[in-house]
């Protein structure tokens, strides 16, 4: 049987922190874009969010978050190590 889980282990892993007064915007804008990637939050306390996002989708990923950032709806955005990719991992 397949489960997301598994299939995120496989996509490039992001964080990014959002302007907390603007995520409202920031989630409706970025979930407009179908299966560009899976987003939740990290760290309510600190608006951090963790990406995963597929190979194929990476390229329109980074220029949403460019956009992001240009009208300071991000701080920063950036690439780590996929932590499910640990098979003691879980979501």
């Amino acid at each position: 049987m397949f489960i997301e889980a598994d299939y995120m282990k496989y996509c490039r892993y992001f964080q990014a922190q959002i302007d907390r007064s603007r995520i409202w915007f920031f989630t409706a804008t970025l979930r407009s874009f179908e299966h560009l990637c899976f987003d939740r939050t990290l760290d309510k306390q600190k608006s951090i969010f963790e990406f995963f996002v597929p190979e194929e989708n990476v390229q329109k990923f980074m220029g949403l978050m460019h956009w992001y950032q240009t009208h300071s709806y991000v701080s920063y955005v950036q690439e780590l190590p996929n932590r499910l990719a640990s098979p003691d991992s879980a979501l």
